[in-house]
């Protein structure tokens, strides 16, 4: 991927650590789900927070954004696999995590925080647009500008 198009999506893929961060803590506290094995220094699920979850943010955000329909359908296929096969049976049947929530409500949730990165990258869109057109429409360039004694005989006309 080149670099521009890291720089342009990686708003929301940090929008989406931190949303995903405070689903996880107030699932936790809930008792929705609970980490029973933990690799530290890393406690929870924070290798998939700060790995996985950028990565898989950008490379959806590349190929769908624009197009809501695909994306949400990409998102729910992933998340459907997610839920079901990563929470819902391989981390519990390794004593990994203790998931005490079915997974259709889980699905929910991270399809309602699927719809909020995306609000989000359109709001980042729509405020970088605006800043843009404010910007530019303010700058002239130098040979485009009137000379002082052209300004004088346009009035005498």
């Amino acid at each position: 991927m080149k670099k521009e198009e890291v720089k342009r999506w990686m708003p929301v893929a940090m929008f989406a650590i931190v949303l995903t961060t405070i689903i996880h803590d107030v699932g936790t506290t809930l008792g929705f789900w609970a980490t029973q094995e933990s690799t530290f220094p890393f406690d929870q699920m924070l290798p998939y927070y700060y790995g996985t979850m950028p990565v898989l943010t950008i490379w959806v955000f590349k190929f769908t954004y624009g197009y809501f329909g695909m994306y949400f359908v990409t998102n729910t296929i992933l998340d459907i696999g997610f839920n079901y096969f990563l929470l819902n049976y391989f981390l519990p049947s390794r004593g990994i995590l203790d998931f005490n929530i079915s997974p259709l409500p889980s699905v929910l949730i991270t399809l309602m925080h699927a719809v909020l990165i995306y609000g989000y990258q359109t709001w980042q869109d729509d405020i970088l647009l605006h800043t843009k057109n404010i910007i530019i429409s303010h700058i002239q360039p130098a040979a485009a500008k009137p000379l002082p004694h052209q300004q004088e005989d346009d009035t005498k006309e």
